[in-house]
């Protein structure tokens, strides 16, 4: 047994996961590789050839870094708990009109857990991923900041575990840029990873079309939902569409509508199938209730209003906001209007680089009217 410790590191076979494993296995750890199966694209009937991280050649990839440092690697099926949860969550969210995020969903309730009951199995006290975020112990909590590379960071997608797990998580790149691991990986021979390229969809839909993949996965969809209306803020019907499901809040292209102004989709009416489109002014809100929220950096804010940088998306740079919490929900006020609030996306509040917790979009409103819908 290793003085550092045993740890299962989660490898897709990218050059961030494998580096990962790679400098916890020189620093000293006795290192287990593990690649999770989450999807099998060819069930899904997409045109492209899988890619990705649960590609053979993925795989393949992860294994070779074990076998060429010596240590165990093994193959996670979890392609029936993955696709139960994750997937038909995030089929159901589009058929509520909803706009959901499955990376964020799995972080939280597959990747984590099944790792952890892996590791508890295998003996391993810690697991290890190769996310760019960092984790701290502070007055009793673990607190996950942003990585250094903040245009790689990861924080915003790591929001939802839990204290329990983050006390036996290790982020060995958080203190790293992408350039210096592209030089670890060049420096060490590992030439095939520096020149792999990088999948930035999501797994199960590796054509990024997730319009055809709600065709596919539910039967009769288009025929169901074809035919509704696009209407303006006021009510004025000014098209048709294809159906709820294949738009979202914010988009502007692919719309097929000229009136001669660039309007964008503001709300979607899932019960009447009904698209409103608005200008961007329209789009823009003043404030949005997020619930199941997951505290990180503190156990709970009632009664503490505190001024947060709030994302509402993945790439989103963040904007000031006031976050109220109320009972297991947050208000969250924004100092200025933020476009595109997407119910069904992750909201995650942050104090400097510290995530302070996280939560799900619900609803966005104006604060002359903070009522939640």
């Amino acid at each position: 047994m290793s003085k550092r410790g045993r740890i299962l590191v989660a490898m897709s076979g990218g050059i961030d996961s494998s580096l990962a494993a790679v400098l916890l296995h020189e620093q000293g750890y006795e290192v287990v590789g593990m690649t999770m199966k989450t999807w099998d694209y060819a069930t899904a009937g997409g045109s492209k050839k899988e890619t990705g991280c649960c590609s053979l050649d993925s795989i393949n990839d992860a294994r070779q870094i074990a076998v060429s440092l010596g240590f165990p690697h093994y193959i996670l099926d979890i392609r029936e708990e993955f696709g139960d949860y994750v997937i038909n969550h995030f089929t159901g969210e589009y058929l509520e009109g909803r706009t959901p995020n499955p990376c964020v969903l799995c972080n939280t309730h597959i990747k984590w857990d099944a790792l952890l009951r892996r590791a508890d199995k295998l003996d391993c006290e810690y697991i290890a991923t190769g996310h760019y975020a960092n984790i701290r112990e502070e007055n009793s909590r673990y607190v996950i900041s942003k990585g250094l590379d903040e245009n790689k960071d990861q924080s915003y997608a790591l929001w939802g575990i839990s204290q329990q797990s983050l006390s036996r998580t290790i982020f060995p790149l958080g203190h790293l840029r992408k350039t210096e691991i592209r030089q670890m990986a060049t420096e060490r021979g590992f030439f095939d990873l520096v020149n792999k390229s990088e999948s930035y969809e999501i797994c199960f839909v590796p054509d990024n079309d997730y319009r055809g993949f709600l065709k596919r996965r539910v039967e009769g969809l288009t025929e169901k939902v074809a035919g509704g209306e696009f209407i303006l803020e006021d009510g004025t019907v000014v098209g048709k569409h294809e159906g709820y499901p294949f738009y979202t809040i914010g988009q502007r292209k692919g719309l097929g509508i000229a009136l001669g102004y660039p309007v964008f989709v503001t709300e979607i009416q899932k019960d009447t199938n009904r698209v409103v489109l608005g200008t961007y002014k329209e789009l823009t809100k003043d404030g949005m209730w997020v619930s199941k929220l997951n505290m990180v950096k503190y156990a709970d804010l009632l009664g503490k209003p505190t001024h947060t940088v709030t994302k509402v998306r993945y790439k989103d740079a963040g904007a000031p906001a006031l976050i109220e919490q109320v009972d297991n929900r947050m208000k969250v006020l924004f100092h200025e209007g933020v476009n595109a609030i997407a119910p069904g996306q992750a909201a995650v509040f942050y104090e400097g680089n510290d995530v302070i917790g996280g939560g799900w979009i619900t609803s966005s409103f104006h604060q002359e009217n903070t009522t939640q819908s």
